[in-house]
């Protein structure tokens, strides 16, 4: 039956999305699936049914071939979900189409986007005036324009098990974060409750992002990619109110005094 509301069927907004990113640095199936089941022993409940891209540009570098739907076939086997390569070549973006992957090219190399079809130029006429001949002008000196930091999220609700909160800016959470939840923000994580489930802040690489939170029992946190699973975490701060940052690659949790 027609939908003869006056309510659209459906609507298209931008969002964003947190996912992985499988870098590659060999063809070799085998030593890629140990290195897998690795990380996933390390961390099972990050990794359950989630979104991946897998990134070939390292790959490429070494010119090593990779039939990608066996590393495509992998990935789905263990539990990922491909939602699409960076970085291919020509064959591998062929074979991503035939696989139903989506190709990131535009950001990923580089290169613009060009609407319309470029402007001839005019040619020049010859003429028999003379130019006129003005002082040349004081240079302009480029004006620095400080970045508009994004707004912070305020939550303050619980955020159960299986809910997913991503901010871009700043998260601030007042209530309780369980098991099975995650909360991701590009700057830092305030939670000021029980942090129970996983924290990932600096998302898009902020190495200075911060992770604060009252009462420390998570499954996993990470800042910018750098992350401690639950058997990581110093048992003398768990339970305490602490703060999380980044040093050298290496996360440092430190008991709020």
């Amino acid at each position: 039956m027609l939908n003869t509301s006056s309510t659209p069927a459906l609507e298209f907004k931008s969002s964003t999305f947190f996912s992985p990113i499988l870098i590659l640095f060999t063809n070799n199936i085998a030593a890629i699936e140990q290195t897998l089941h690795e990380k996933i022993n390390l961390a099972p409940e990050f990794f359950k049914d989630s979104p991946v891209i897998v990134d070939l540009r390292e790959l490429n570098k070494q010119n090593l071939e990779l039939n990608l739907s066996n590393i495509i076939d992998l990935l789905r086997r263990i539990g990922f979900f491909p939602v699409g390569i960076r970085g291919g070549n020509e064959h591998q973006n062929q074979q991503a189409r035939a696989l139903f992957i989506p190709i990131d090219t535009v950001r990923d190399l580089g290169s613009s986007i060009v609407i319309g079809e470029p402007t001839k130029q005019e040619p020049v006429q010859q003429t028999s005036i003379q130019p006129e001949i003005k002082p040349p002008k004081e240079p302009v000196k480029p004006v620095a324009i400080p970045p508009v930091p994004a707004a912070a999220t305020l939550v303050t609700h619980p955020i159960r098990s299986g809910q997913r909160i991503y901010a871009s800016g700043d998260l601030i959470i007042l209530s309780q974060v369980s098991a099975g939840a995650e909360i991701m923000a590009e700057g830092n994580i305030h939670v000021y409750n029980t942090l129970r489930g996983r924290a990932l802040a600096g998302v898009h690489g902020n190495t200075a992002a911060r992770i604060f939170c009252f009462d420390l029992q998570a499954e996993l946190i990470s800042i910018a990619g750098d992350y401690k699973t639950s058997e990581d975490i110093n048992k003398q701060t768990y339970k305490n109110p602490v703060q999380i940052y980044l040093q050298d690659h290496a996360l440092i949790i430190k008991e709020i005094a």
